[in-house]
């Protein structure tokens, strides 16, 4: 079956030809956040505005799966300005990939490196945020390594962009709904 042609409603350029849905539970009474879903593009980075039940402290557990045909060696998350991560001893941040992280000073600026996530693969983070928001939001950015690259050149672009942070590209926003149990 053909599709009829009509001027001006090609949106190619400007939506994605499929979404890749992210999903979250709140768990109220532990203050739990899980979410999961996936990323299917490398030339974007991925803004997430998660709706939650209530502002405040929570704990975020999330994995989403590598769609892309590139390995993944660092993952940078960085809150919106209502928004803080938690860096405390008693909080656990860590990634089942990653073997390290940094967060800058000011809590706003988190990057897992130190492993790796190859295409088809899933990532789990783990991390406490601090928000006086209903509706965070915060962006992930994917660094992998440039093929033409020695092993010493992407060992030293990983260093300066842990150090510095990821350069922002273009964004693909996406609106977690949450289910509250709890």
């Amino acid at each position: 079956m053909s599709s009829p042609e009509f001027a001006g409603l090609d949106v190619s350029g400007r939506v994605r030809a499929k979404d890749i849905q992210m999903a979250g539970v709140a768990d109220v009474r532990r203050r739990v956040l899980m979410i999961s879903g996936a990323i299917d593009t490398t030339d974007h980075d991925v803004s997430v505005t998660v709706n939650l039940p209530e502002p405040g402290r929570w704990q975020i557990i999330k994995s989403e799966t590598n769609l892309t045909d590139q390995t993944w060696v660092a993952m940078q998350v960085v809150m919106d300005d209502e928004s803080t991560f938690v860096n405390d001893p008693e909080t656990l941040v860590m990634s089942r990939q990653f073997t390290k992280s940094f967060m800058t000073p000011d809590q706003r600026r988190l990057t897992f490196y130190g492993g790796e996530v190859r295409p088809g693969e899933a990532v789990l983070k783990v991390y406490e945020m601090e928000t006086s928001a209903r509706k965070p939001a915060y962006s992930y950015s994917r660094y992998s390594p440039v093929a033409t690259d020695t092993l010493e050149q992407s060992e030293q672009t990983l260093e300066e962009l842990v150090t510095n942070g990821m350069a922002r590209r273009p964004m693909v926003e996406i609106v977690v709904p949450v289910t509250v149990i709890g």
